[in-house]
């Protein structure tokens, strides 16, 4: 049997890998099983195990994708900018929440429904998952310090209020993104040009 390339074997993951995320956003973690996800992806019920262990391997792999996509704007924005003020790093939060798709690692095209469904999901896992919580705890300290730094800088240049703790301003950031998402998810609140406004205004009057 001649060996697969390294290229068409990440070809083919990549494959399963969104099938999984289809079926995981349509059904849920646990109403799916493995060859469940074969079928979506059209390949042979043992055809998976050739690129993940397990389910929960797969679902490790789009936890990852999904906090990464979801986190990457805000992150980008905190580590570049020169002094962000606390309405910038809240309005990249609605970036990747805002639109009908978003592109990951490999370039391709991922449906922000489903990964925001997957996302919901993955804090449910968080209690039960010791790999899943790992993974998800240390993502959120990375981005919860990029921010902090961010609003340093900008208490530096007098774009942040002084009296704000750039710790608690982080998380206050961090929850308002996962507000958002909750929201997108649950009630179908899509019109995030209308809460970007309504954010500015708020923030202003904030000072």
């Amino acid at each position: 049997m001649p060996r697969i390339s390294p290229e068409r074997r990440e070809a083919k993951r990549a494959e399963i890998v969104t099938a999984a995320r289809r079926c995981f956003a349509r059904d849920g973690f646990h109403q799916t099983s493995m060859p469940d996800i074969a079928a979506e992806a059209g390949v042979s019920a043992g055809a998976p195990y050739r690129y993940f262990a397990s389910k929960e391997e797969i679902i490790l792999a789009i936890t990852g994708d999904t906090f990464r996509l979801i986190f990457d704007p805000v992150r980008r924005l905190a580590d570049g900018a020169d002094a962000p003020t606390v309405a910038d790093l809240v309005l990249a939060c609605l970036e990747p929440i805002g639109g009908q798709s978003v592109t990951d690692a490999a370039g391709h095209d991922v449906s922000v429904d489903e990964l925001l469904r997957c996302a919901v999901q993955t804090w449910s896992e968080l209690l039960r998952n010791d790999d899943i919580h790992a993974r998800a705890n240390e993502g959120f300290d990375g981005v919860r310090a990029s921010i902090a730094h961010a609003l340093r800088r900008g208490q530096q240049a007098d774009t942040v209020p002084a009296g704000l703790d750039p710790d608690q301003g982080a998380r206050t950031v961090m929850g308002l993104l996962h507000g958002f998402l909750l929201q997108r998810v649950a009630f179908g609140l899509t019109d995030t040009s209308g809460l970007a406004a309504s954010l500015r205004a708020v923030l202003g009057a904030a000072g």
